[in-house]
This record gives C-alpha cells, structure tokens and sequence, in this order.
C-alpha cells in the first residue's frame, strides 16, 4: 500500500504577499518591503505599479519636500526616503466619481 502524500499547501505570492503587508496600513520603505519579502527593490516597485495600474493603490502625489531629506524634520523617521515616492491603499471596488 502506498503511503498518502501530504496535501501541498500553496503559499502566497511575492504579489499576494505585498498586498498583505500594505493593506495592514503600516508605513513601509520600498527597501523594508523587498527585505520583507526577500526579492529587489526593483521587483518591488514592478509590483507597486501594476497594483496602481490595477487600482488598488494610489500615488500619493508630492509625497516628499522638493528640497530632499537633508533638512526635514522627519529625517531619520521617514518611510519615503530618498525614493521619495509613496503610496496609498484604496479598495478598487469602492465607490467611483462621476
């Protein structure tokens, strides 16, 4: 008789992953989400942006001071950082502008 194998469990995505982390509403950088997810910060990004083209993110437009990090008094707590890019959660579904 033939032992029964064990039921493949499926494990999320690098994506599906993503969409975890950032609908669990903390700030994160683009290099503590790559650490998180343990891929490159480009892969990231990649993933950022077809969550946008998708709908379920927006860009949160002028995000970061035009005169950069150096004088800001956030520096040292800021998730933007020098990507100065940053981006906000929105549900596809909801209700759309006429």
């Amino acid at each position: 008789m033939k032992a029964k194998e064990p039921e493949k469990q499926e494990l999320p995505t690098a994506l599906e992953r993503l969409v975890e982390l950032l609908r669990s509403g903390q700030v994160r950088s683009l290099a503590g989400l790559a650490a998180e997810l343990g891929t490159a910060p480009a892969l990231v990004e990649a993933m950022l942006e077809d969550l946008v083209r998708r709908g379920y993110l927006r860009e949160v437009p002028g995000a970061c001071c035009a005169g950069g990090c150096r004088g800001c008094a956030l520096l040292g707590t800021c998730a933007v950082g020098r990507s100065g890019r940053a981006w906000t959660w929105r549900d596809p579904a909801g209700p759309t502008r006429a």
